[in-house]
């Protein structure tokens, strides 16, 4: 297993280099700048600033310089937030994107679990049609549609739950994101979980522990779900990191301070280093999360062998 390990972590690192790579150029590429949106400089003044952070150099000797400083742990200043590196905006702002992505993604294995085990338990009956219709809904149906109309319906019409804020990360203040971010990934998981529970049920070993006499509960916990979920795991890899690294829409709507929102902000500000800095979290994260997928695929089913 280590060895295994080792491997993905040397295969990780010239992916990382290379989504910094196409990052970093594309961030140079867009139009404008870092300071088109204070007021009006004086052509000294701005080449003053623009020397400051190294824009001055030619864009090779600014790719150049970056990397180095990455490899050294040094993401950089951010170019519009005063007095805050990379690194601060990053430890500031990421527990709001963990706490909303763990529990989103906790809601929706939960409640995707359930529904798709149910549904395929009643294949073909009115419970599996229900839930299926809910999962198409929940798919096509994208979070900024959503989201606003929750806060119409709980928020502003109702008022059961604030339309918005952080507040210290009370309770009625994340129901509404929460479940913005959990319902697509119910309806993704659900489908993932019923396809996988039928066709396992289909399968020989497991007419032969119906033929023995075996309950169905025990058939289903035992037998059939270790071995559905296996595709609904690599899945939820990358998902898991998605997530956790906040929304973009959902933090935005909801005027929540993650990384999502500070993501928004900094794309349209020209902030190249946070842009980058996040960039890099969520690549890394990425990468984390799809190893830890593999090693739980690996306990679970023991035909996977790592070496």
């Amino acid at each position: 297993m280590l060895s295994f390990i080792g491997r993905r972590l040397l295969v990780a690192l010239p992916t990382l280099f290379l989504v910094v790579t196409i990052a970093f150029f594309m961030m140079r590429a867009a139009p404008g700048s870092p300071f088109d949106l204070d007021r009006r400089l004086s052509p000294e003044i701005e080449q003053n600033v623009k020397a400051k952070y190294g824009l001055d150099k030619p864009v090779a000797a600014q790719y150049v310089d970056y990397v180095v400083d990455v490899l050294h742990g040094d993401f950089g200043p951010s170019l519009k937030y005063k007095d805050k590196s990379v690194l601060q905006i990053l430890q500031e702002n990421y527990q709001v994107s963990l706490i909303l992505g763990v529990s989103a993604m906790t809601l929706a294995s939960v409640t995707g679990l359930s529904l798709g085990v149910m549904a395929a338990l009643r294949q073909n009956g009115w419970f599996d049609y229900g839930v299926m219709g809910v999962a198409i809904l929940g798919v096509c149906i994208p979070t900024f549609v959503t989201a606003p109309l929750l806060v119409l319906i709980f928020g502003s019409g109702l008022q059961w739950l604030p339309n918005g804020g952080w507040n210290g990360g009370e309770i009625q203040n994340l129901v509404l994101p929460v479940f913005v971010l959990a319902l697509p990934q119910i309806a993704i998981i659900s489908r993932f979980t019923r396809a996988g529970m039928i066709e396992v049920l289909s399968s020989n070993y497991v007419r032969t522990a119906r033929a023995k006499g075996l309950p169905i509960h025990r058939i289903v916990t035992h037998h059939v779900l270790r071995a559905a979920i296996l595709p609904l795991v690599n899945y939820l890899g990358p998902a898991s990191a998605g997530l956790m690294t906040g929304s973009l829409v959902v933090e935005k709507i909801f005027a929540l301070p993650g990384l999502g929102k500070f993501f928004v902000i900094s794309a349209m500000q020209r902030d190249y280093t946070v842009v980058m800095g996040m960039v890099i979290f969520y690549a890394a994260l990425v990468l984390f999360m799809n190893l830890l997928a593999d090693l739980v695929v690996a306990a679970l089913d023991p035909r996977v062998i790592l070496s």
